[in-house]
């Protein structure tokens, strides 16, 4: 409410736009770290086993540091997987396509799924753990192949194509799922 507003102009303001309101609170989703919130993991949307001092999902089992800290503990478990796993499965698909990496490293990137640099260096956003491993791998070579072309070109295209056929589909999929990904 504005610092000179009224609650009777508050109210009538929020009675006038409940449908938008609403609208905004479904489009910002649960922010709900409790037992039976569903999260991606790998892909598949696994519910959160919650219990005074454990949180689990699929076949992971982490201790809960306080019990009001599900979702930071959740986070830093899916970010400490991704650090192990996914600069390891880059090296693996540049070794794959012949191509050297000289540095990958995780990062909590806002609007991007991946980049590369001109010296070879990748940076992978580390919601990728979440996401289905054809995903995080059609990340990972879109970026590997800016290793061969550092650019959008449809020449670009066609290595992404050629490394990785059904692209278009796994980009679709990041598009529809991205706010779902914590």
């Amino acid at each position: 409410m504005p610092r000179r507003g009224s609650r009777h102009e508050a109210w009538a303001f929020a009675t006038r736009q409940t449908g938008w309101i609403e609208q905004q609170l479904a489009k910002r989703g649960t922010d709900v770290w409790e037992h039976g919130r569903e999260i991606f993991f790998r892909g598949d949307r696994v519910p959160l086993v919650v219990t005074a001092n454990l949180v689990s999902f699929r076949d992971q089992q982490l201790k809960l540091p306080k019990a009001q800290d599900v979702a930071g503990a959740v986070q830093r478990h899916l970010w400490n997987l991704a650090r192990q796993e996914l600069p390891a499965r880059t090296m693996e698909l540049a070794a794959r396509h012949g191509l050297v990496v000289q540095r990958v490293t995780v990062r909590n990137q806002r609007s991007r799924w991946g980049s590369c640099s001109p010296r070879g260096a990748i940076a992978l956003n580390w919601r990728l753990i979440q996401a289905p491993a054809a995903v995080s791998d059609y990340v990972i070579l879109h970026e590997l192949m800016h290793l061969r072309e550092l650019n959008h070109s449809p020449r670009f295209w066609q290595l992404v194509a050629t490394a990785c056929p059904d692209h278009r589909q796994l980009r679709t999929w990041l598009r529809v799922n991205h706010r779902l990904l914590v």
